[in-house]
Order: C-alpha cells, then sequence, then structure tokens
C-alpha cells in the first residue's frame, strides 16, 4: 500500500512539492481508507473562495473536539504552507500522516495525543505557481508564493484578521487551544552550516513558569535530539550586525506572527526555518526531523506542559500587572557554539560600495555572543474590567474569535472608568500589510464619568483568555488593536473653525478659560518661531478650550474598569 500512497514530493526526483489539487485529493483519499485514524474536513474558504482544510490524526479514533477537550487529550498543532514558496512543511506533513495510516506502533506512540494539522494553510498563494519569486532559494522546481490574493502575508495577519484565511485559523485554534504548535518556513538571510535553524516563542515573552520550561528544559532537549538526528540545529540566525559573526539575537515574535500569536494562548509555539541554499531534499529531511522531535517530546510531556499553561492562566486571572511589550537586553547575551562561515568584505562590480559573502571553503566553530533575555520594558496595570462599546465591533469580533468571554450590558448607566488619551501618534510613511501602523505611541491616562450603553460589551480579566484581550486592547501593546488603526477615526477632530472668526473669538476664551491661558502662555515661549503662523496659534488655542472641546477625539474608546 506505501507504492500506492506516495506523495508528489516521493514520486518524483526529490526536487518537487505537492499543488493544492494534489494535496487535497491525496488527504480526501488518504481518510477514506482510513477513517479511524484521520479525519479531514473543511474549516473555511479564503478571500479567492478556496476551500482550507485540517486534518486530525488520533491512536483511537477520537476527533470530535468536545470530547478531547472533556478528557484532557493533549493536542499538537502542525501548521504548514503560510509561504507556499516555502513548501518543504507541506510535503513532509503528507508522508508524517501517510505514516501514521500505515505504522502501528508510530500511531500507537501518539497515545492520547491528537495530531491537528492544516496541510496547505495560505490556498490562495499556492494557486499563483512559478519558480521566480524565491530569489536565493535552491528549490523545488516550481512552487507558490508568499502573498493571499488580496497581496497580503498571512504570517503578520494572525491579529488583525483582514482576510478570511486568518479569521478560520483564529477559530480553529482557539476551539482546539493546542499545547505546542509548529508553523514551518524556509528562511532568507546569511549563510551558514545548518539545514534547520528554530523561531521558538521568545521565553521571556511566554513568561512564567512556562517560559522557563521552554527555555531550560524543551530547547536543549529539541537542539540535542536534532543534533542525534544528524541535523545540527541553531536558534534563528538572526544578526544583531550584518553577519553571525557579532553576535545572533532572539527573534522577538509579536502577535502578528504565528508563535507570537500562539503565546496570547499559552501555547508553546516553534518556527522552524530551514536554509534557502540547502538542497530541497535536505531541507524536507531536516523538516521532518524537527516536527517528530517537537511531537514526541509533546507526548512525552503532555501532563507538564498542560499544567505548566493552567497555571499561567491561573496566574493572569489573578495578575494586577501586565506586560504588553518587550525589548532586548543588550548588557547580558549568553553564548551560543556557532558553526559558520568566514565572511568576506570585497568591493562590489555593480557600484561604489562594499559588499558582504560567505566563504564555503573557510568553515569556523566558535562561540558567539546570543541575546536572548527581552525584559518587559511596558507595564500595564490589569483592570477589573474593559468595556468595549458595541460600535467597534471589529475588535468585538475578534475577541469573539479568540474566546474571550464578554458580557452584554444590559441597561444604560454611568461609570467611573479610566481611559487613554492619545497625545501622539507616530505611524509608518508606506504602507505595511494594508495598514499605516503606528509604531510609536504617547498616551495619557484620563479618569471619567462615562454613560455605557445597553448592549456594549463588559470584559473581566478573571478568565482564560485574558492575555489575549490584554495585549490587543492595550494600545501600547505590540500589535494592538490601536495599533492597526482599528481606532483610527478617533484621532480626527470633526469641527473646524473660520479663522477670520475665531481670531476675535480666541481672545475671549483666553479670557474665559484661566488653564487654556496657561497653556499658551507655556506654548508660546517654547515655540517662538510659530507666532508668525496663524494656523498654528489658532489651531492650539482651539485644540485646548474647553468650550469646544469634543470628547471623543483622541480618546481611545476601550475603558478599563478598576
Amino acid at each position: 500500500m506505501l507504492n500506492e500512497l506516495r506523495t508528489p514530493y516521493e514520486l518524483g526526483n526529490q526536487n518537487q512539492t505537492t499543488t493544492l489539487a494534489e494535496c487535497s485529493a491525496w488527504y480526501q483519499d488518504l481518510a477514506r481508507r482510513f477513517p479511524a485514524i484521520l479525519s479531514f474536513e473543511v474549516i473555511g474558504t479564503s478571500d479567492a473562495g478556496v476551500p482550507i482544510y485540517a486534518g486530525v490524526v488520533s491512536a483511537d479514533g477520537v476527533f470530535d473536539r468536545a470530547q478531547v477537550k472533556r478528557e484532557g487529550r493533549p493536542v499538537f498543532f502542525n501548521n504548514n504552507g503560510i509561504h507556499p514558496g516555502e513548501p518543504e512543511g507541506v510535503d513532509a506533513c503528507m508522508a508524517l500522516v501517510r505514516d501514521f495510516c500505515l505504522e502501528p506502533t508510530r500511531l500507537a506512540a501518539l497515545g492520547k495525543t491528537v495530531f491537528l494539522f492544516v496541510p496547505l494553510y495560505n490556498v490562495d498563494g499556492s494557486l499563483n505557481r512559478a519558480n521566480t519569486s524565491r530569489v536565493n532559494q535552491d528549490g523545488p522546481e516550481q512552487f507558490g508564493f508568499r502573498g493571499n490574493s488580496r497581496h497580503l502575508d498571512l504570517n503578520r495577519d494572525f491579529v488583525k484578521c483582514d482576510t478570511l484565511t486568518a479569521q478560520a485559523f483564529n477559530r480553529l485554534f482557539t476551539e482546539w487551544d493546542p499545547d505546542v504548535m509548529v508553523d514551518t518556513h524556509t528562511s532568507n538571510g546569511a549563510d551558514y552550516t545548518y539545514t534547520m535553524t528554530l523561531i521558538h516563542t521568545q521565553a521571556d515573552k511566554l513568561g512564567g513558569g512556562l517560559g522557563d520550561f521552554l527555555r531550560d528544559t524543551m530547547l536543549p532537549h529539541m537542539f540535542g535530539e536534532m543534533e542525534r538526528r544528524g541535523w545540527p540545529t541553531c536558534p534563528y540566525v538572526n544578526p544583531v550586525k550584518d553577519s553571525p559573526d557579532h553576535g545572533i539575537a532572539d527573534f522577538l515574535e509579536t502577535p502578528r506572527f504565528s508563535t507570537g500569536y500562539a503565546a496570547l494562548h499559552h501555547t508553546i509555539g516553534f518556527m522552524p526555518e530551514t536554509h534557502m541554499l540547502k538542497p530541497f531534499a535536505d531541507r524536507y529531511a531536516s523538516m521532518r526531523a524537527l516536527v517528530e522531535t517537537a511531537l514526541d517530546f509533546t507526548v512525552a510531556h503532555a501532563a507538564q506542559i498542560q499544567a505548566l499553561r493552567r497555571e499561567a492562566r491561573e496566574q493572569g486571572k489573578r495578575a494586577r500587572e501586565w506586560p504588553v511589550h518587550w525589548a532586548m537586553d543588550e548588557s547580558r547575551p549568553s553564548t551560543f557554539r556557532f558553526k559558520g562561515y568566514a565572511a568576506r568584505y570585497s568591493p562590489s562590480l555593480l557600484g561604489d560600495y562594499t559588499r558582504l559573502s560567505y566563504d564555503r571553503s573557510a568553515p569556523w566553530e566558535r562561540d558567539i555572543a546570543y541575546y536572548n533575555r527581552f525584559p518587559a520594558d511596558v507595564v500595564v496595570n490589569a483592570p477589573r474590567a474593559y468595556v468595549v462599546p458595541q460600535e467597534w465591533r471589529e475588535a468585538i469580533e475578534r475577541l469573539e474569535w479568540n474566546g474571550v468571554k464578554m458580557e452584554r450590558i444590559e441597561a444604560d448607566r454611568m461609570q467611573e472608568v479610566q481611559y487613554y488619551h492619545v497625545a501622539s501618534v507616530c505611524s509608518r510613511a508606506n504602507a505595511y500589510e494594508g495598514h499605516m501602523f503606528h509604531d510609536e505611541v504617547k498616551l495619557e491616562k484620563r479618569s471619567a464619568q462615562v454613560k455605557l450603553r445597553a448592549g456594549d460589551y463588559w470584559i473581566p480579566l478573571d478568565q482564560d483568555n485574558a492575555r489575549y484581550a490584554i495585549e490587543t486592547l492595550e494600545p501600547e501593546g505590540h500589535d494592538s488593536f490601536f495599533r492597526w488603526g482599528f481606532f483610527n477615526s478617533v484621532l480626527e477632530k470633526k469641527e473646524a473653525y473660520s479663522d477670520y472668526v475665531f481670531e476675535d473669538h480666541a481672545m475671549e476664551l483666553l479670557r474665559d478659560e484661566p488653564e487654556l491661558k496657561v497653556k499658551f502662555d507655556a506654548w508660546k515661549a517654547a515655540n517662538p518661531a510659530l507666532l508668525k503662523d496663524q494656523d498654528a496659534v489658532l489651531d492650539f488655542i482651539f485644540a485646548n478650550c474647553k468650550r469646544y472641546a469634543e470628547p471623543e477625539w483622541r480618546r481611545y474608546p476601550v475603558f478599563s474598569v478598576f
């Protein structure tokens, strides 16, 4: 039967990757042949109208999520093909699932653990098939494209969810609540000896006992096991300067990325990145070894991982302070024994500059600086609850997709709240993944009595999904809804003035509002050159006077109740 169920990769010359049609049909056939082992179903539809599939492998035929949850079974999740031009995980997953079906010993080794997988996530991009989009990559002969049908990178879309694909993923992830996730990729970047490199959920950002377990127990085991399997592995090569010689740093994967998104759910996430310049057959073999290594460790340590996840959620329910932003500590790097190639610098033949190259005839091995500490640099006081007014439906939908418990306020009432006044925003000059992302945000905390309306959403934080709510609703979070522009309309003042009328009226305001006059005098002292600019003078007075204040202007519309 093995010959009948060989994958397109196995049938070819080990330089072929499956098409979407071949992949879907192959799994459907496998599920028909082995209905007690494999369930394979559509979980959503892409923006281009293409079905998105997910599969479940179970050693005893249990595929029902409610039963899996009720029995506390571990869930391991393998996501593939988010970038279809990086397809080795797609092909390796096919062979692994096939072997579960054909090898009773391998299947039995799962025990109660459920193997959840998405065979090819970016179905739109997989249809855009060529061999020209991966400039530096060695094979396969044909492959898909990074962007989806809306030209969006799905590995930047996990929080903002502009695509139907990401929305389906959010619901799938929340429904199954995996304990460990592996999302397969191929790397661009420096040259070095390793075929496999590994991004992991940054341990400090994952936090608590779960982060310590990842750093101190799981990662050392995985690096050691990959070495034993013949695929030495190093952390993702993220050079702090131009080459690894000067050191590498953990990749701080914020929630826009798969592993950063997983951390919002207290899931340990891995993003294996095989090296683009290695042959496709080697990338395929090392990727399968990595997925099996992570899976076997999860099966063996499932009880401990699940206990640490429960502990993290319980601590979150009681937490009075929450980190929402992290930054690299450059003062105390660790070291990693790295196997690299000599970096060479020579004059470019194209222009008047020095170019970098790597000399594969001059390998080296030595300890390099490894920056893997990322303490929190923004910590917020956790409120008792947030209130999201019902009109902000884009935020509410995403909270719902991620299992955040919310209650509808039953009747209008006045409530003492704290809120953020947005003092300033600095956004990217160019569009980033369909948004003008807010890189820098300056906020002022204020208190007020506001009217909550019947139907608004009350979000208590003594719940399992508190972390998702906090990191998306606190504006300073790396990938908060605010940074992605979900609340941009509050940044625009709606009313204006006619200068020839307001010039006289401004004098009355300065006379009637002493606080305004104090502010204006300070502004004049700080900005003498602007006193020649009528618009600047009148804009300041209009923006800071009480009489014509617009309460909603620059008021971040998510309220905190303490």
